[in-house]
């Protein structure tokens, strides 16, 4: 049932509330059927979702050969020693079964001339084991198949045009959440009780000024559940896609890495090869690695091109139609063209700590997809782990909430968490943006860092609007953790602490409050001046 215009949002009934249209919220919805659930999206179902976006597909070991084992060990050694062997396994085991789910659901995944599922490489996997729709249409047509789904089934309530602002909780534990239509910032506020919230809200790629990430990314349940007190695990390490296409457009269209799994290599303006000499993998090390050669050769003035006229040619428009819509859109011919591209902010490994069941810290909170942290990608995600992650989690958490008693609605407080929605101040965003991608980006160093916490700390102190101050607690967990790892590891690179430290080998699990301590320490001494970051 869809419910756009509602007054009251409250039902007497344990409903389970999950927020999110995403992957993750979708799947855990249909698998808590008949259980009555209340699923609750910011953008119309379909859109607004970064798992829509999705172009390489899931990776499962279906293939004659591959193991659970080989993918876990796949997973494990490009995580940065940060992986939990132990989820990673998990994950890789429940991934045949997730597969026949979303089968069942109507997923149209792309077979071979024999009827068996058909499969690709890529980086840093050992073995062809990525599950596509269509070449480069996995995400897409994984969220319209259980989009529709959704709505055939009635025991759930689809409330679109909402956002979650605020998290309620009483004595440790959650009572409810605090809803405003989205868009609308002079709209009062909601309140909807429920005593079991799932947070399926996705990552926090809008915080940068270059992503492959929708609108609607911009880190709000990473925002809303730190600020209740949950846990957040290894909030520093951001992935970011190495071949975002650079036509002008916020978001950067996404060139899909299956083009490399296919042969396409990169190149500079002056047609060289230059991951050759970086990595023995070359196009297909993982994304971290690929992504500083391609930031370098940009930051050297020699521009970073995806060359696929050798390995595709004439055959892209069939095999990859979704880049290729993308780049003629733009005015380019990518059977005949290399396409400009630069790296995105594309996918947040940290997020809400939560145990193997899909549990916070907080007592009857939950989280699925990118907006957790499970443990199974470490310091730098594997590519397409990301799809399997959320349907193995919200499959998880769906049986959790199934063995347990919910209590009632809780008696909600009739003071708000805040009464103020306030306009967003536009130059404050593109600021943070610019702020993100300059200092807490690609390449990090100290100085810039530190300016980036103080100033998140400032506009989340000061911010008048529920949108924006939101952001920036998600901006300033990022950038304080990063601040606190002085090395590199994974996704995250300090140039001015460019070595792993052994010691430091582990994960980081912090809180909010942990956060604006180390703002308040760097705001009592001086910091060099340093460039600003330029807002095009």
């Amino acid at each position: 049932m869809t419910t756009n215009n509602i007054p009251n949002l409250t039902r007497a009934t344990d409903d389970v509330v999950i927020v999110g249209g995403g992957l993750a919220g979708l799947f855990c919805a249909l698998k808590l059927a008949p259980r009555p659930v209340t699923l609750i999206s910011a953008a119309p179902l379909g859109q607004g979702a970064s798992s829509a976006w999705a172009q390489g597909g899931i990776a499962a070991a279906v293939a004659e050969g591959d193991t659970p084992e080989a993918h876990a060990a796949d997973t494990i050694a490009v995580g940065g020693g940060l992986v939990d062997e132990a989820v990673a396994l998990g994950i890789a085991r429940e991934a045949v079964p997730r597969i026949h789910d979303l089968l069942a659901y109507g997923v149209p995944f792309d077979r071979d001339l024999e009827g068996r599922l058909a499969v690709g490489r890529e980086a840093a996997h050992s073995a062809r084991r990525i599950v596509h729709v269509r070449g480069d249409g996995a995400g897409a047509a994984i969220i319209a198949a259980l989009g529709e789904a959704v709505r055939r089934t009635p025991s759930i309530r689809l409330i679109e045009g909402f956002v979650a602002e605020a998290l309620l909780t009483e004595d440790g534990a959650v009572a409810g959440l605090q809803l405003r239509a989205a868009g609308n910032p002079a709209a009062p506020p909601v309140l909807l009780a429920s005593r079991a919230v799932v947070l399926a809200t996705g990552g926090l790629g809008h915080l940068y000024a270059v992503t492959t990430n929708p609108f609607e990314a911009s880190g709000s349940g990473l925002a809303i559940a730190a600020r209740a007190g949950a846990v957040i695990a290894d909030p520093e390490f951001v992935q970011f896609h190495p071949t975002a296409i650079m036509v002008g457009r916020d978001p950067a269209p996404l060139a899909t890495e299956a083009l490399r799994g296919e042969g396409a290599t990169l190149i500079n303006g002056h047609g060289e090869r230059f991951m050759l000499t970086r990595h023995p993998l070359a196009e297909l090390a993982p994304r971290d690695i690929v992504a500083r050669g391609v930031f370098a050769e940009i930051a050297a003035g020699r521009g970073a091109f995806l060359d696929a006229r050798q390995a595709l040619g004439a055959r892209f428009a069939d095999k990859f139609p979704t880049v290729h819509a993308s780049c003629i859109a733009a005015g380019i011919d990518p059977a005949t063209q290399a396409i400009p591209i630069a790296p995105a902010a594309h996918y947040h490994m940290g997020g809400i700590a939560v145990d193997p069941h899909g549990r916070s810290s907080i007592d009857g909170l939950w989280a699925g997809g990118e907006v957790s942290s499970t443990g199974a990608h470490g310091a730098n995600r594997l590519a397409s782990n990301s799809l399997l992650e959320a349907v193995v989690y919200a499959a998880r958490i769906a049986d959790d909430i199934a063995s347990r008693a919910i209590p009632s609605p809780a008696h909600l407080p009739d003071a708000l968490v805040t009464p103020r929605g306030g306009t967003p101040d536009a130059a404050a965003v593109k600021r943070l943006r610019a702020m993100m991608s300059a200092h807490v980006g690609v390449i990090r160093h100290s100085d810039g860092i530190a300016e980036a916490v103080r100033s998140f700390a400032a506009l989340e102190r000061d911010a008048t609007s529920m949108a924006v101050r939101n952001m920036a607690t998600s901006a300033l967990l990022v950038a304080a953790a990063a601040w606190m790892r002085r090395e590199s590891r994974g996704a995250h690179f300090r140039i001015d602490h460019p070595a792993d430290v052994p010691a430091l080998a582990r994960r980081t699990m912090t809180t909010l409050a942990a956060a604006h301590e180390a703002a308040e320490s760097l705001s009592e001494r001086p910091l060099p001046r340093i460039a600003q970051p330029v807002i095009a």
